[in-house]
């Protein structure tokens, strides 16, 4: 049995689907969650007529990050559940599978956008690189935008 899961979220309706289904089943199994969102930080230096001024907004997203998750995690402790949260900077795959290395994972759910062709193509798909290239079972959630949103979307159940 499962005893630790990780579930990504990137910000998006369709990542968030997955918290019914979370809320639902991680109680009853006694499941240790780690809510990870993983930012990625502008280029660090742009070109202006006078030379080039470096921008870091990493200190903004990591507080983005962090405030993003602290509604899910309230509603899930709310509802019995015992959770931590993370954020981490970089390449999304890369350090979702170093938080399931470092959380001792033994579980990943998350959602996919289920794109196809030349969608998928030209936006890559998180959820398929961390389904290959993970040490542990990875449970994805296909979720569109027009089944969330015909649903409405994730709020508070309290």
């Amino acid at each position: 049995m499962y005893k630790r899961a990780l579930i990504p979220f990137d910000g998006s309706i369709v990542a968030e689907g997955v918290i019914p289904f979370i809320v639902q089943t991680a109680g009853p199994l006694g499941l240790d969650l780690t809510l990870l969102r993983v930012v990625t930080p502008s280029p660090p230096a742009v070109a202006v007529e006078a030379g080039p001024v470096v921008l870091d907004n990493t200190e903004e997203l990591h507080a983005e990050a962090e405030a993003y998750l602290v509604p899910v995690a309230t509603e899930l402790r709310a509802n019995g559940v015992r959770v931590t949260t993370e954020v981490r900077r970089g390449d999304p795959v890369d350090e979702i599978l170093a938080a399931v290395r470092d959380s001792k994972a033994d579980l990943v759910i998350m959602t996919t956008h289920g794109r196809t062709g030349l969608g998928r193509l030209l936006f890559g798909s998180v959820a398929e690189a961390v389904l290959r290239r993970a040490d542990v079972p990875v449970l994805l959630m296909r979720q569109s935008e027009v089944e969330i949103a015909s649903r409405g979307p994730w709020q508070p159940f309290r």
